[in-house]
């Protein structure tokens, strides 16, 4: 009697605060809306807090950032001039951008209580033309990899490859014209890869990106070669250099025995300096004769 007196009696309380079974919902969690276009994000709340509730809606982005779209009541940064609320706790853009796209919470918290909740919003932008990187020529038995991207298109695009105007289906072994195709392609990146080309994977080709903002769009065909390694002009090429090095060498040697090259300078001994004193006196030896005096011994210097 006790226990459910005191159950009773918290019951009693919720109901009279207006806090039995809070919760925050939204009428759309998935919102789409083409660019430039404007759009609404709604928000409630079951209690009734009155003016002590604080709410705020929050921008998360693809790349997992956040940051706050209405703080303390009020659209904040670049979102004062084209958001605006209604009906307490709704949002609505005025006119959204390809940025945009991201997911918005929007939480009410109340004393120790705190609630959410969230709406992905798609900004729909048409793909253009993509992006498409395709290998002229390649060696047979080599990997050939042909890339595909479109940087506008939202939702992110996704890619399809023709062959000579055929569609590559995205799983070669569940079409029985293509179970003997090797190649591997990525229809969420873009990516055609053959790792180990042949004779056969040899034609145009061309990518084509799509989503359901808008048409199609296609890359430019290009014309893609696989061919043999040409092992005749690599034999060629050697011995041609092997012939040129021989030819060089002779040369050397041929100028070289007929002197057209100049020899080695070969170093001379220095010449001996001879000093002579010349006598101030009239007198001397017999054999100096003229009265001057001549030094015996030679200096080199």
């Amino acid at each position: 009697m006790i226990v459910s007196g005191v159950v009773s009696v918290l019951l009693f309380l919720c109901a009279a605060t207006g806090v039995s079974g809070f919760e925050v919902s939204t009428s759309k969690g998935d919102v789409q809306v083409r660019e430039n276009e404007g759009v609404d994000l709604t928000c409630s709340y079951t209690a009734d807090f009155g003016p002590n509730a604080r709410l705020e809606w929050k921008f998360h982005d693809l790349k997992g950032s956040q940051i706050y779209v209405v703080y303390n009541g009020k659209p904040t940064g670049s979102y004062s001039t084209r958001v605006t609320m209604y009906g307490g706790s709704n949002l609505r853009f005025s006119q959204v951008t390809r940025k945009d796209t991201g997911d918005y919470s929007c939480e009410v918290s109340h004393s120790s209580q705190f609630r959410e909740a969230r709406v992905k919003l798609t900004v729909l932008v048409p793909p253009s033309a993509p992006m498409c990187r395709i290998p002229s020529s390649v060696t047979t038995s080599r990997k050939a990899m042909l890339s595909c991207h479109d940087a506008d298109g939202s939702p992110p695009s996704k890619y399809k490859w023709y062959k000579d105007g055929v569609l590559l289906p995205a799983d070669p072994s569940k079409i029985s014209g293509f179970k003997n195709a090797t190649y591997k392609l990525n229809s969420d990146n873009g990516n055609l890869e053959f790792p180990s080309s042949t004779k056969m994977d040899s034609g145009q080709y061309f990518c084509e990106a799509f989503n359901e903002a808008g048409p199609p769009q296609r890359c430019k065909a290009v014309k893609m070669e696989i061919r043999d390694l040409n092992t005749g002009g690599i034999v060629a090429g050697v011995i041609v250099a092997l012939l040129l090095v021989a030819l060089l060498v002779f040369g050397v040697w041929y100028a070289k025995k007929k002197g057209f090259l100049p020899k080695k300078s070969e170093s001379k001994p220095k010449a001996n300096v001879v000093y002579q004193h010349t006598s101030s006196n009239g007198g001397g030896d017999d054999d100096d004769e003229d009265g001057e005096f001549k030094q015996k011994s030679s200096f080199v210097v």
